[in-house]
């Protein structure tokens, strides 16, 4: 029984309070949320449906795919249920993986130990099956498993984005307190932008909220900027699906824009920041920098954010 096959569980996760933009996004892409919930949004789907999921959200954190839904009192209890799934169909004995969790749970006095239970209990299904054991630890650019577990009830997901999706991969210089990029595209969706007018972001720091604009603007997703994703490492992934999704990115991209995204600070290091930044997203050339007082900001008469 193949993950990127079957149906189940997905739940996608998101920073506080995001979620009706996320479900904005969810529903826009054909699927259907079966509950939404202040830090995310639950769907049914496969592995395959997680790739797109993966590629085209800005505003979501985590594209989780259940495995198991289980009782378990205490860490042994844990490991007794976990060490029974097929882990060897899942993870390349000759792979690599690592474990997150959230666990609320009166025997677990820190998450690293959960995390420890979870990994034994694969390494050691794994091993009695292949004799090999996969190799385990913190990176999350590989195969992730993680665990949510409050009380007695325990979920055991498929990490199928790995490195968070909430950072755009764009941003190389970040410069002071940036925004993350999903709460400024979640932000922007809550002006209720159309996308097609005016958009000026004075103070604009390192750039992010201009940069998520002109992004949104031109129907660039942030899957154009990242290459690696956990369910790439999931046995019996089909590179090849990877690949239509993004070409489907790719296709639906403007390269210009019909009207001006301003971008402001009194910062001149912010603004070369700015710049830099929007390069990367290959954005630049859609927004007009400068460096002047907030109060000194060029604001069009066209209607506009």
């Amino acid at each position: 029984m193949s993950v990127f096959q079957t149906e189940n569980k997905i739940i996608l996760t998101c920073n506080n309070r995001l979620s009706p933009y996320l479900q904005q996004e969810v529903e826009a892409l054909g699927f259907t949320p079966v509950r939404v919930f202040k830090t995310g949004v639950e769907l049914l789907g496969t592995v395959t449906d997680c790739i797109p999921l993966n590629l085209n959200l800005r505003c979501a954190s985590q594209v989780l795919y259940l495995l198991k839904s289980f009782t378990a009192n205490d860490p042994q209890e844990l490991y007794n249920e976990l060490v029974q799934i097929e882990w060897e169909k899942v993870i390349d004995f000759t792979g690599y993986f690592s474990v997150t969790s959230n666990v609320n749970n009166e025997h677990i006095r820190t998450p690293l130990f959960a995390n420890v239970k979870v990994k034994d209990a694969i390494v050691d299904r794994i091993k009695s099956v292949k004799d090999i054991r996969p190799n385990s630890g913190a990176e999350q650019n590989k195969t992730v498993v993680h665990l949510y577990w409050q009380d007695d009830k325990a979920e055991i997901f498929l990490d199928t984005s790995g490195e968070t999706l909430a950072k755009h991969s764009y941003r190389k210089i970040p410069g002071k307190a940036p925004m993350l990029e999903a709460l400024a595209t979640s932000t922007i969706m809550a002006t209720q932008w159309d996308r097609n007018s005016t958009f000026i972001n004075p103070m604009c720091g390192s750039g992010t909220l201009a940069i998520e604009a002109a992004l949104l603007a031109t129907d660039k997703h942030p899957g154009l900027f990242r290459m690696n994703y956990a369910f790439m490492h999931v046995l019996g992934y089909d590179e090849q699906v990877f690949f239509v999704e993004r070409r489907k990115l790719k296709d639906k991209a403007k390269k210009e824009i019909g009207f001006k995204i301003i971008a402001t600070d009194i910062s001149e290091d912010a603004i070369d920041i700015s710049r830099r930044n929007a390069n990367t997203a290959g954005v630049e050339h859609l927004i007009d920098f400068s460096v002047c007082d907030f109060a000194d900001t060029e604001v069009p008469e066209q209607p506009g954010v």
